[in-house]
């Protein structure tokens, strides 16, 4: 059965109407699922193996049959684990139909059928009972509900529904306990990706500062935790402010409370300065001794650092302050940690709380609108001053005392920049509310509300009057739009140039006037996993849950790039960065595709995991800004990625089985398309068999 299915194109514009498979979503689902992630994770596993032994064999201790919960059961792996360790029979509780057809084949297939029931649905929707789901409540309940935050995804409702309703009372738990760690630091890096700092900009009438509104100074900013791979950021990039706290616990094998609550935990801070940024991740027990022990945290707050584990279904949690305090070095300070059933937040307080004293403010909400308009890495890429030069000196070189300006980008200051650099006149066209409130909010906080014009409305239906009759003779973006994932997708500016062509005068200036996409064949230390096929899990074949994400990858998403923040993955560049196509600004879009074939020569050895692909604008002849590498890959291919951006990564599915050969691939031979009409580029990149020492 074929569906219509209504998307924004975020390239074109437009609004399109696909047909696609019914089941096209669950394809999806799972191609872009972290099943892989987290079966190679051999901490996690072999910690959740070790505690459910210890489980089983405390119940069986005490003369009891080992019933077995198993909440979020993915593949069934743990489960399998427990009737090996011993329990007599386990409820493999699944919601996600797609996920539990292939669990039931996975506990065929490993022989597993007699002993385990797979269950498709919520576990807030399993009964007990003689006619329901289960004949009676478990004494052992194992779950896997964890998000990076890891009450995100559900767990504290779902652990107190399951204790209430499914389970016994003083049942085992695997995990047994959870506990949450918090670290104070100050970090202008990290500050920057929560608040809008002041530019500074160098005209010849002296030095001009943009200046934030107060309304985004005193927000206290977004309500969502910032995930990141914390062991990426340099230590050198913020100073810590306290020692690790360990902020509350969670006792799995008791009744848990979904309610909001607060936890407080006094201390002194280690050094003065500002506190902005509190660092978090959390810790679970498998056992009810803490013997057994799988951490997320950071390196330099890891046990034992040479046996990090790296995941990326699980990471490290950066929260904000509503505002930054200053604190003094041993002089106490109170950080509270907040928490309703989803979410976990941060204040810092001064003096101790009183008992009859409100601690339990609600999750912070943004009210400037300038955290709902950018995203954090938006926040870091308006605050870098360098790049802001850059823009600058390329503005310089082709704004004139008559130029009228036009800019096209969602919530984007170079406006103000064209209107201190000495434009005549200067309109932007913000098309949605959001950016246009914020907009307003700056020009005025920065007096420039009657000299930059701000137009409402999207650019195909800008007419001459909204420009008061004038001819646009310089287009300016950078160009950024917030509905772009992939590099490519900012490439609506070209679409917008097209499209206010009419209103451009003779010898109009476009800048950037042209961009170009980048290609590098890259081996990635870590990254490959997440889509790397596991086949053995522990000891229990998963070939079925391989099989079912090739199938879905092979349904469309083979032959497409997935976005990541490359800073955060490291990799090494195996071939010299290749141009594969330019788009000249200069002219409209095309009506006739654009098609680059060729290949890319391998120069350094290693195994060929993906290509990585950015755009790079060319703002004039001599300025380019890249949203991939910011310089060449040093000699052993060791790359630096652009933080604010986030580029594409096609994937080799032959290279990523761990137990392939190295192999002697020495050329990736590419076809590349850009379709006018769609806005889609179509890509397909294939590693030869040539070896070496056949050239």
């Amino acid at each position: 059965m074929r569906i219509f299915c209504g998307r924004a194109n975020p390239t074109t514009g437009s609004v399109e109407w696909l047909e696609e498979d019914e089941h096209y979503d669950y394809h999806q689902e799972i191609a872009r699922s972290s099943y892989a992630d987290m079966l190679h994770d051999k901490d996690r596993n072999m910690k959740y193996y070790q505690g459910i032994q210890a489980a089983v064999s405390r119940v069986k201790d005490r003369g009891q049959n080992a019933l077995v919960l198993d909440i979020g059961t993915g593949t069934g792996l743990l489960s399998m684990m427990a009737v090996t360790a011993g329990a007599d029979f386990c409820y493999a509780i699944e919601v996600f139909k797609p996920m539990a057809d292939a669990a039931v084949k996975i506990v065929e297939k490993n022989g597993f059928s007699d002993k385990i029931k797979v269950i498709n649905k919520h576990s807030t929707e399993v009964t007990v009972g003689p006619d329901g789901d289960m004949p009676c409540r478990a004494n052992i309940l194992i779950t896997e509900l964890f998000d990076t935050e890891l009450i995100g995804e559900g767990a504290l409702p779902s652990y107190e529904h399951a204790h209430r309703h499914l389970v016994q009372e003083n049942c085992e738990a695997v995990p047994h306990r959870a506990t949450i760690y918090a670290q104070l630091v100050e970090s202008r890096r990290m500050w920057s990706w929560n608040k809008l700092f002041p530019i500074r900009v160098q005209t010849s009438h002296g030095e001009q500062v943009i200046v934030p509104p107060s309304e985004v100074e005193q927000c206290p900013g977004a309500p969502s935790v910032y995930d990141i791979q914390l062991n990426q950021v340099s230590p050198t990039d913020f100073t810590v402010l306290s020692n690790v706290l360990p902020m509350f616990s969670v006792d799995f094998s008791k009744q848990v409370s979904s309610s909001a609550a607060c936890h407080i935990r006094q201390f002194e801070p280690l050094a003065s300065g500002r506190a902005q940024v509190v660092l978090s991740w959390w810790d679970i027990e498998m056992d009810p001794e803490g013997k057994i022990k799988c951490t997320m945290a950071p390196f330099w707050a890891h046990s034992d650092p040479k046996e990090l584990q790296w995941r990326d279904h699980w990471m490290q949690c950066v929260y904000f302050l509503p505002q930054e305090e200053p604190v003094i070095q041993g002089s106490a300070v109170f950080l509270v940690a907040h928490h309703d059933d989803y979410c976990v937040w941060y204040s810092l307080q001064r003096t101790s709380p009183e008992k009859n004293e409100s601690i339990h403010p609600g999750r912070p909400v943004c009210d400037c609108q300038a955290h709902l308009l950018w995203n954090r890495p938006r926040f870091g890429e308006i605050n870098d001053q360098d790049r802001t030069d850059q823009y600058i000196q390329a503005l310089r070189t082709v704004l004139k005392s008559d130029s009228v300006c036009l800019c096209v980008s969602d919530g984007s200051l170079l406006s103000m920049l064209a209107h201190h650099l000495g434009a005549e006149q200067v309109f932007t066209i913000e098309s949605s509310a959001a950016s246009h409130r914020l907009m307003k909010k700056i020009f005025k906080a920065n007096h420039l509300e009657d000299k930059i014009n701000i137009i409402e409305k999207r650019p195909e239906l800008l007419t001459s009057a909204d420009l008061e009759g004038k001819k646009v003779s310089l287009l300016l973006g950078e160009p950024f739009f917030t509905t772009s994932l992939l590099p490519w997708h900012n490439l609506f500016f070209w679409y917008v140039r097209t499209a206010v062509d009419q209103h451009l005068g003779p010898g109009a200036v476009v800048m950037p006037q042209a961009a170009s996409l980048y290609a590098l064949v890259v081996e990635f230390r870590d990254l490959w996993r997440i889509r790397s096929p596991c086949g053995d899990c522990e000891g229990f074949d998963v070939h079925i849950m391989d099989d079912m994400i090739k199938r879905a990858l092979d349904f469309r998403e083979s032959k497409e790039a997935e976005p990541h923040p490359l800073w955060e993955y490291p990799c090494r560049g195996l071939s010299e960065p290749q141009q594969i196509l330019t788009f000249d600004f200069r002219q409209p879009v095309p009506s006739q595709p654009v098609r680059a074939e060729g290949s890319i020569e391998l120069r350094r050895p290693g195994k060929s995991h993906g290509v990585v692909l950015w755009m790079e604008y060319h703002l004039t002849q001599d300025s380019t800004v890249s949203t991939g590498l910011l310089k060449p890959a040093e000699d052993k291919g060791d790359c630096c990625w652009n933080p604010h951006c986030k580029q594409a990564v096609y994937f080799f599915s032959t290279t990523l089985d761990p137990s392939a050969p190295l192999g002697g691939s020495r050329t990736v031979s590419y076809t590349v398309e850009f379709h006018p009409h769609t806005g889609d580029i179509t890509m397909d990149f294939t590693l030869s068999d040539t070896l070496e020492d056949e050239h």
